[in-house]
């Protein structure tokens, strides 16, 4: 299948990248020459440097034999013309990046269609969605929802006391009546880990669970931790992200939002009535101080720069607020969050590429998610008629060691599978594995 990626910027480097441990053909166009010799050292790639809205520059770069063209520029409108112009070369499937609300707007003057967008993408919504579902389930380091909510992937961070702690997980299952979760991943000093029955937890270790959510909250008291009731919110950055969390929560939570631009102050202070807004600099402490952070029950950094998120996060955590959340732009930054500290952390870039995978692979995925600072993916496989995985039990598959599946839906019944479940044709399987094993998991699936 081939690629054609216009932008290559954070987002589109990242989306050309985890194309291409895929194997699939992939060609950029990029105006900035740095840009350009990045992505030219860091991918498999045929990069060129041109404007993404130029024909010359994309019919240079294949679009007449591409597949599907994914728009990743930072500018709307450049990727609006993007999709039409693939549309009028014969390409069949387009997706944009759009940060513009209009666009999405139900009542707006033209469709998708007339805009030649077969998906729009919103990341700064995306990632504003990610962040409500973590302070409402504020023990999480991560959480996402798959097979329409019927399950979660569910992430938490063990403390010393708790009491999963040193016990085979297989006994931990058994001692606490197999009950429907399965831990699919360890994070362990960089490290993720696919257990096994005789793996044990460690203080610090990072898990992901695939869970029903109704037994969600039971879990979490297991682990030790438990949900802090958020009714004050402190927001740092008051774009798009910022505003899209307060329309979200301003209703029914007191939000604050910090904004060091005094124009856009005075802008979202008029769309968002519930919420208070102030004009000053997140990372200075005094007027943190006398704002009342000490007393907020989450604190947000989501502005456009990484130190300022970071430091500032550092900074509300060692203040002992109760739930912390950062945005890091930066993918580099990701492995070392939980290192240095950080309660939980969110990435535009990965919700993106997400949201690209999800439907370039949608004929066998019904959805698919990579998580801040981990190199595996957790993805919704639909088992199809002939598809090696509904021959044999999964004991007698040759199932990739660095993959495991977590939960089964099979009609409107959610199983955690054992070694004598198999897959039948229709079900939908959520499986989290390394790089290392997509390629096996993806052969079982076809």
């Amino acid at each position: 299948m081939q690629i054609l990626i216009v932008g290559a910027g954070d987002i589109g480097l990242q989306l050309a990248k985890r194309l291409a441990v895929e194997n699939f053909d992939i060609a950029m166009i990029e105006t900035d020459p740095h840009k350009v010799k990045r992505a030219k050292e860091q991918v498999d790639a045929f990069v060129i440097e041109g404007h993404g809205s130029n024909y010359t520059a994309l019919k240079t770069a294949g679009i007449h034999d591409a597949d599907i063209v994914a728009a990743m520029t930072n500018n709307d409108e450049v990727n609006i013309m993007v999709c039409q112009i693939a549309k009028k070369a014969g390409v069949a499937n387009t997706l944009a990046r759009v940060r513009n609300p209009e666009y999405t707007s139900p009542d707006h003057y033209l469709t998708l269609e007339e805009l030649g967008i077969d998906v729009l993408i919103h990341p700064e919504k995306e990632t504003a969605d990610a962040v409500v579902r973590l302070i409402q389930q504020s023990s999480a380091t991560d959480l996402i929802e798959f097979v329409d909510g019927r399950v979660q992937l569910l992430g938490i961070r063990l403390e010393a006391d708790s009491k999963l702690l040193g016990i085979p997980l297989m006994e931990l299952g058994q001692e606490h009546g197999d009950p429907p979760m399965r831990v699919v991943a360890i994070v362990r000093r960089q490290a993720t880990i696919i257990p096994k029955g005789h793996d044990t937890l460690e203080p610090g270790d990072q898990i992901f669970v695939i869970s029903d959510p109704g037994y969600t909250s039971e879990f979490i008291t297991l682990t030790g931790k438990k949900d802090t009731r958020i009714d004050d919110i402190m927001i740092l950055g008051g774009g798009l992200i910022g505003q899209f969390i307060a329309a979200a929560l301003g209703k029914e939570l007191n939000v604050k939002i910090i904004e060091s631009n005094a124009e856009k102050s005075e802008e979202i202070a008029e769309v968002l009535p519930h919420t208070l807004i102030i004009h000053g600099d997140g990372t200075d402490y005094d007027l943190l101080a006398a704002e009342g952070i000490v007393d907020m029950d989450a604190f947000v950094a989501v502005t456009g720069d990484d130190e300022t998120n970071l430091i500032s996060t550092l900074l509300a955590r060692h203040m002992k607020i109760p739930r912390t959340i950062a945005l890091v732009n930066k993918v580099e930054y990701l492995p070392i969050t939980g290192t240095i500290g950080m309660d939980a952390v969110v990435s535009k870039q990965l919700m993106t590429v997400n949201a690209v995978l999800r439907y370039i692979r949608h004929q066998r995925v019904a959805a698919i998610a990579s998580l801040p600072g981990i190199e595996a993916q957790c993805i919704e496989y639909i088992a199809k008629p002939g598809s090696k995985i509904t021959k044999k039990k999964l004991m007698d598959m040759q199932f990739p060691q660095d993959a495991i599946v977590g939960a089964i839906l099979h009609g409107e019944e959610i199983t955690v599978p054992k070694g004598d479940t198999q897959v039948a044709v229709g079900d939908r399987a959520v499986v989290f594995a390394l790089p290392s094993a997509l390629d096996s998991v993806d052969r079982l699936f076809k």
